[in-house]
This record gives structure tokens, C-alpha cells and sequence, in this order.
């Protein structure tokens, strides 16, 4: 292992994630710009990027880990905790907007009971804003996983994610 990540700034890793952050340390960490990289592969591997791996990307690329935080927390794309089996996007976009996406995004936080960046209780949903889905005539508009739902009522929303929690895959 390039450092301990074990016990990497005070955070445990499990033996397999740090295993897997030492090999994308060891292929990345020489090329330039090699942060965005890292954190792109840390984060596609482990569907996160762990706190525990902060000062381990930090000594590696001879940043500080203030460093580190600041770009994971710059990015929305970037996890800092494992998300829930289904990610459901809210377009928070104008035209979104324009259309009713403002409520749709109160009764979302209501009927989840989390707000955005939060994952329910069961690990189903995880709940996260965007900012444009490129379905613009069709709003409200919201992404479960890799799929664009159009036209979006709360009634829909519902029925939406009473079938997410039925599929337990």
C-alpha cells in the first residue's frame, strides 16, 4: 500500500475500498492534474468518495487535505457518503420552474421526509437537485438513475417511488 490507508486521517476504510483506492492512487497519482482523476475513479469504484481517503489523496499528490475537501465539496458530483439504492433528481432549472417544479420539490422532501443530498431511511432514495436535464418542454422533469421523467406531478412522484421501493435491486 502506497500509505496506511486503514486508518487514513482518522477514518477507517474497509480493507477492500482501501485496497482499491491504493490501486487508482498508484495508476493516477503521476499524471498532471491528477486530483479531478482520482476523485472520478475513487468515486465511480466505491460509489463514493470515503472520508477516510481525504488524507490519503492528500499525501499522495502532496496536497494538503484542506486541498482535497475543498475540490470534493466544490463539486456537487461528488459523494461524501454512499447514496441510496436509487438516485431521483429534481430539475430545479426556469423552465422546470416555470412549470411547477417548486412544488414538486416540497412534496418530494415531504413524502421522502429528507431534503436534498439525503438518502431515506430504508437506503431506497437518495434525493439530489440539478439544474437542467435538457427536457426543458416537458417539465417538471426529474431523473431516477440514468432515466428522464417527464411531466411530473406529485400524484406521478408517488407512483414513481412507490415503484422504487418495490424493486429491490
Amino acid at each position: 500500500m502506497i500509505v496506511s490507508a486503514i486508518e487514513a486521517g482518522g477514518s477507517t476504510l474497509d480493507a477492500d475500498s482501501a485496497a482499491q483506492i491504493d490501486a487508482i492512487l498508484e495508476s493516477a497519482r503521476n499524471q498532471p492534474g491528477a486530483l479531478l482523476p482520482i476523485l472520478h475513479a475513487i468515486q465511480h469504484a466505491l460509489g463514493f468518495i470515503p472520508p477516510g481517503s481525504v488524507a490519503l489523496i492528500a499525501a499522495n499528490l502532496n496536497l494538503s487535505r484542506a486541498e482535497v475537501h475543498g475540490v470534493i465539496t466544490f463539486y456537487h458530483h461528488f459523494r461524501q457518503q454512499p447514496c441510496g439504492r436509487h438516485t431521483v433528481q429534481i430539475c430545479r432549472a426556469e423552465a422546470c420552474q416555470a412549470v411547477g417544479a417548486r412544488a414538486l420539490e416540497t412534496h418530494a422532501r415531504q413524502t421522502l421526509g429528507i431534503d436534498f443530498q439525503q438518502t431515506t431511511d430504508d437506503g431506497a432514495i437518495t434525493l439530489e437537485a440539478v439544474y437542467c436535464l435538457g427536457n426543458c418542454a416537458c417539465g417538471p422533469s426529474l431523473r431516477i438513475d440514468d432515466d428522464v421523467v417527464a411531466r411530473v406531478t406529485p400524484q406521478r412522484f408517488d407512483a414513481l417511488v412507490a415503484a422504487l421501493r418495490s424493486d429491490q435491486s
